[in-house]
């Protein structure tokens, strides 16, 4: 049973804010934004993106908090997570769940009521697969949990393209499809160099059932198949040239770096993946949209 600090806990508020995870949340909108700005032959209109923005926003920072929840004692025998409030016990369980409730349900009723019901089911949707599938039976179960749970991750552009379109056409499932290849190769840097962390809190990471170099070897593989999944955009003509150069770029250094990590590793080398596999995302739907604006003018 999780008990509650009776000592003030400092910024208080703040910790509330830390469990809906911001800086993800952020690059999870970012690429929700990208999408209802690629679904419009123009620009869409101002008020609706703020409405998706900001419903989008809610129901994935519910999703974060209720994930924080769920693995309080998990985050507690970690050194990355520790600090958390459920992990230490500063905010009830209770407190979570309302924090969780009001923030999705609201986000509900913004997506419901200024977007459409699509969006608004699709990211309810989402926020189950996340909050509860991954996070409940995948994570502690497969170390193939981010491969199969990849998907909720994945949706962002999905959501903002049936925020403005009302619908998903195939344009918004290659967006998809990019992001859930790229989860792999981000999430197992990660794991690589926290691989301590992992085995400590039990959790079968693929560094911890696998071992390392059979990590890094699919860190290569999901590189290399992320480089071709990056093409697709253009193959499709959904972009042009400007894109092509830019994912040839973009994933050609990506998959330098998985290379110099599978050919020798260290914990330097695995940090500087998992940074750049952030950067790289939000540059590739960046250069995605700019070669959409290029194309209008």
């Amino acid at each position: 049973m999780t008990t509650v600090s009776t000592t003030p806990h400092p910024g208080l508020l703040r910790q509330y804010f830390v469990l809906t995870k911001p800086r993800i949340t952020q690059l999870a909108v970012f690429c929700a934004v990208i999408g209802m700005f690629l679904a419009s032959p123009g620009l869409p209109k101002p008020g609706l993106v703020i409405a998706a923005t900001i419903g989008i926003w809610l129901m994935t920072a519910a999703a974060f908090a209720v994930n924080c929840l769920v693995e309080r004692e998990i985050d507690a025998r970690m050194l990355r997570t520790s600090r958390r409030a459920t992990a230490q016990g500063a905010i009830s369980n209770s407190h979570v769940m309302l924090l969780s409730g009001l923030t999705g349900g609201l986000g509900m009723f913004i997506l419901y009521t200024l977007v459409n019901p699509l969006t608004m089911w699709l990211t309810f949707v989402t926020f189950v697969g996340y909050a509860f599938i991954y996070t409940l039976f995948l994570k502690p179960r497969t170390p193939q949990n981010i491969v199969i749970g990849g998907l909720s991750g994945a949706m962002p552009p999905a959501l903002g393209w049936a925020a403005v379109a009302n619908s998903v056409p195939a344009e918004a499932w290659v967006l998809v499809l990019i992001i859930f290849i790229w989860t792999p190769p981000h999430f197992w840097a990660l794991a690589l160099y926290r691989d301590t962390d992992y085995s400590r809190a039990g959790l079968p990471m693929l560094p911890v059932t696998h071992g390392n170099a059979f990590t890094r070897l699919h860190i290569l593989l999901y590189s290399a198949v992320l480089l071709a999944a990056s093409l697709l955009p253009f193959v499709i003509r959904m972009s042009g040239l400007f894109y092509l150069a830019a994912t040839l770029i973009l994933s050609g250094l990506f998959l330098s770096h998985a290379w110099r990590l599978y050919k020798s590793y260290s914990d330097s080398q695995a940090r500087k993946l998992f940074r750049y596999s952030i950067v790289y995302l939000a540059l590739l739907f960046g250069a995605l949209l700019l070669d959409h604006w290029a194309s209008m003018l």
